[in-house]
């Protein structure tokens, strides 16, 4: 065997050192500087290392103990039996190769029975119970001695306080990890930015951090759990024979174990298993990074023993990592069907979650901030199943010297519009929106749809399909379509084209409102664009106003405002707007109204199927009455218009004592107002 050479060494040295400050950060802190499939790959090859040169073993190398000592105020407790960690397989080659080592120290021939129990990406803990009651919970700190942790663990409603059952042994000690489901880890987050405070890189993250508050009633607050995977009592006749009996036990006590566990005869059993659990891994409500493997008689367990740091009966198969580690190589803005400007990190190729990833979002400019992201910085990058890449975490002691921050683009990188950004909004968006390609097909879309233009026929797959044979960039480009045009696309004929040139012709002259609800300007709908219609009469009337003067149109409040103006600032849209017009497109103004309206001010509710007219034609004789139609009723509904089969909001209406007129009633009213017929 070839001696160690200085290098060596020196690599050893310098591993050694890692692994104990990444335990620091890891354990002590709660804040990993890497994630767990670095550190693995770190121990592994410091293991392998000690292997090939044994005469560079320490009795102080963190392969000799597991995890790392905690100095916190906490008070030590040391563990009656050493809470020891697990040796990993990473492929099907390993985990074979652990299934010939225990059958070759058993000296068995035949298949061993193995428990297979999901690997819970939490944190290990040891529950004391004296006479059936909790006395003592420890974390697992070095593996020998952890921290007293009782008064935060009673407070998991998973914990029992006291066992169930009259077979309770004198002495109980049961382990188990204490983890952070999905769903109460992403509310803990939200409510933490929310407040301000420091957000948790993943659950486990969060677990960790939340056991080891130094008062309770923070705990109390923090969505945990816990699932038991082994007991221990002094007198061990007192336990069934096999694990998979003595996790039955425990559940009979008052714990809960995974229920995804199952038993497996032999190493291909137990790859079935781990594939089959690697394919619900994502719609699991916990996180899991692996499978554990453990020999299932206990005298089995026993005979094999344990190593320095593990035991020879057990492994944990872990999945592909989730998070890993690269570099942001650039940052690029994207635009949006709708607008919305989201930046894009371009990284160094990273290969996580079974897939290699060469971008990642970033989600807006609030949590760039909030990250703290530069060009140029080392990040944590977390995928789990088909969920998008994204940044979760800057390792900022990592960055260098010249790191770039992110800027937000001025113009739209698609068509060079104006970027907005509403103070109070997260997403800026480009304002091009009659002209910007990337928000082509929602222009057109919107602009089409009933309640706009309603151009009858003119429905998705057909925007689609004259969008990506280049035939309609803007909206204008639609009253140029000819029969012909459209007749040389597969499955139109010339029956559904010569339909639907006539749906577009038909809407050459819009009632104004329609027209201004038609071009997409944001926060601008039905309501506010008949507001602003009445208001104004005339589109150019709109286009030329000011934003003090907007707002002084009903519900049209400093935002939308704002997006009126910058809309009409933007030369793409008025060119646009301009060849609409030379396409014969003639919006119809409207007579501004002097003095109030009969029904100004007052909010009426339509429920129910009415006769003579529809819902919306009725809405739309209120709305020019000067009523806003809302959609359910309050107290501060001025009347309830009823027509047949009217459901809870005529009952509502009754109970608040708010007047209802039923469809002879709404003729009258309408009639006496000129709106009759």
């Amino acid at each position: 065997m070839s001696k160690a050479t200085p290098d060596i060494i020196k690599r050893v040295e310098e591993l050694r050192s890692q692994i104990e400050d990444h335990n620091y950060h890891y354990y002590v802190l709660d804040d990993p500087r890497i994630p767990d499939a670095e550190y693995d790959r770190l121990f592994r090859e410091l293991q392998q290392l000690e292997a090939d040169y044994p005469e560079l073993a320490s009795d102080d190398s963190p392969t000799r103990r597991v995890g790392s000592s905690a100095e916190t105020s906490f008070e030590e407790v040391v563990h009656r039996l050493p809470m020891l960690s697990l040796d990993n397989a990473f492929s099907e080659e390993e985990l074979r190769d652990f299934d010939r080592r225990v059958r070759e120290r058993l000296g068995s021939d035949g298949e061993i029975e193995y428990v297979c129990e999901p690997k819970l990406d939490g944190l290990a803990v040891s529950l004391h119970y004296e006479n059936g009651s909790l006395t003592v919970a420890a974390t697992r700190g070095d593996g020998y001695s952890g921290e007293d942790i009782t008064a935060n663990i009673r407070t998991i409603p998973s914990v029992p306080l006291k066992l169930r059952g009259d077979d309770v042994p004198e002495m109980v000690e049961v382990r188990g990890e204490v983890y952070m489901p999905k769903a109460g880890f992403e509310k803990l987050n939200q409510r933490l930015a929310d407040q301000g405070e420091k957000t948790f890189v993943n659950p486990r993250n969060a677990a960790a951090g939340s056991l080891r508050q130094k008062k309770s009633t923070v705990t109390a607050k923090r969505p945990l759990e816990m699932c038991a995977y082994s007991v221990a009592v002094p007198d061990e006749s007192l336990l069934p024979d096999t694990q998979w009996d003595s996790l039955q036990q425990v559940k009979r006590w008052g714990f809960r174990i995974n229920p995804e566990m199952r038993k497996a005869k032999g190493v291909e059993e137990c790859l079935e298993a781990y594939n089959e659990l690697m394919e619900k891994r994502d719609s699991l409500p916990y996180e899991i990074d692996g499978i554990v493997f453990k020999v299932n008689r206990l005298d089995l367990q026993q005979q094999l023993g344990f190593v320095s740091r593990a035991p020879r009966w057990a492994i944990a198969h872990k999945f592909p990592a989730q998070e890993e580690l690269t570099v942001i190589e650039d940052v690029e803005f994207q635009v949006g069907r709708t607008g919305a400007v989201t930046p894009v990190a371009r990284l160094k190729p990273v290969f996580v979650g079974g897939v290699t990833v060469s971008n990642a979002t970033l989600h807006n400019m609030d949590e760039i901030r909030r990250l703290d992201v530069h060009i140029g910085d080392t990040v944590f990058i977390r995928r789990a199943g088909d969920v998008i890449p994204q940044v979760v975490k800057v390792v900022a002691d990592k960055r260098p010297k010249n790191a770039k921050p992110v800027e937000l683009p001025k113009t739209c990188p698609v068509c060079g519009s104006d970027v907005i950004q509403i103070e109070g909004e997260a997403v800026a968006r480009c304002s091009g929106g009659l002209y910007c390609p990337a928000q082509r097909k929602e222009a057109i879309r919107h602009y089409a749809s009933r309640k706009a233009m309603d151009i009858e026929g003119l429905g998705d797959k057909w925007i689609d399909i004259l969008v990506d044979r280049g035939m309609v960039k803007t909206v204008a480009d639609l009253y140029h379509l000819k029969v012909k045009d459209l007749t040389s696309l597969e499955r139109m004929g010339e029956k559904s084209a010569t339909n639907l040139v006539k749906a577009i012709e038909g809407s050459r002259e819009p009632v104004l409102w329609r027209f201004l609800y038609a071009l997409g300007i944001r926060e601008v709908g039905e309501a506010t664009a008949k507001a602003l219609a009445s208001h104004f009469g005339t589109l150019e009337a709109i286009a030329d106003a000011d934003e003090e003067a907007l707002k002084e149109v009903p519900d049209v409040g400093p935002i939308v405002a704002g997006h009126i103006r910058s809309f009409f600032d933007q030369p793409h849209n008025q060119e646009t707007l301009q060849a609409l017009k030379d396409a014969g497109v003639r919006w119809q103004e409207e007579q501004v109204e002097q003095g109030e309206k009969p029904l100004q001010g007052e909010t009426w509710v339509l429920t129910g199927t009415l006769s003579g007219m529809t819902r919306d034609e009725a809405r739309e004789k209120l709305e020019a009455l000067g009523a806003k139609v809302a959609g359910s009723v309050s107290k501060k509904t001025a009347c309830v218009v009823a027509g047949e089969a009217a459901g809870s909001k005529l009952a509502k209406a009754e109970q608040l004592g708010v007047p209802v007129l039923d469809e002879e009633g709404l003729l009258k009213l309408l009639k006496e107002h000129g709106l009759g017929g």
